[in-house]
């Protein structure tokens, strides 16, 4: 008896699942000790991903990283290699539909070199000291660590949970991450350059 061919084919989210595309964009990772480290995503699927990085972890190290344009992924140490490793991606159906979705996105835009999508290298901004803003209505002087659109590294006296909605000078946001000195901060949606570093200024209190 020959099967039909849905029983053998992949579904189309199973292919959309495990279809590398590669991209060239940066974020950060931590490893079990709670050490961050730079890294550079080579290719991804929303089922894997091949990351460049001056420090690795070992086979079935969980992964937590924030990749610029993609946000936040899970995963443990599938292989190591020269320059890196490469890691699985643990996800919900839901979450991989929408990594899926932004994986294509994002090799369009690179396909197409669009300007707008080149990307934005992670800065000390000219005056570092913002203000953090919680919705209780309490305001903590904070500094930046580092700034890209899509979030901030900040040094603060306070740790907020992660998820907590925050404002950092104008910009919503909320708390993704926790280190030694403070917090990382994904902002609600792509700041634009040209007035990210005004938006760091918080606003005058009445």
């Amino acid at each position: 008896m020959t099967l039909a061919a849905t029983d053998i084919t992949p579904s189309r989210a199973e292919r959309r699942y495990f279809q590398r595309v590669r991209v060239k964009v940066y974020g950060r990772f931590m490893l079990e000790d709670r050490t961050e480290h730079p890294c550079q995503v080579i290719d991804m699927s929303p089922g894997n991903a091949l990351l460049r990085a001056d420090r690795m972890g070992d086979l079935g190290e969980r992964i937590i990283a924030y990749i610029d344009h993609i946000g936040r992924i899970e995963g443990v140490v599938t292989r190591q290699v020269d320059d890196g490793f490469a890691m699985t991606i643990i996800a919900s159906d839901r979450k991989k539909d929408k990594l899926a979705a932004q994986l294509t996105w994002l090799a369009n835009k690179h396909e197409l070199d669009l300007p707008e999508d080149r990307r934005h290298e992670r800065v000390l901004p000219r005056n570092p000291m913002s203000e953090l803003h919680l919705t209780d209505g309490r305001n903590y002087p904070c500094r930046i660590v580092d700034l890209s659109l899509s979030g901030a590294a900040i040094e603060i006296d306070v740790k907020p949970a992660l998820g907590t909605p925050v404002t950092l000078g104008t910009m919503r946001g909320r708390v993704v991450r926790h280190f030694e000195d403070g917090v990382a901060v994904e902002f609600a949606s792509l700041q634009r350059p040209d007035t990210i570093e005004t938006d760091l200024s918080p606003p005058v209190h009445q």
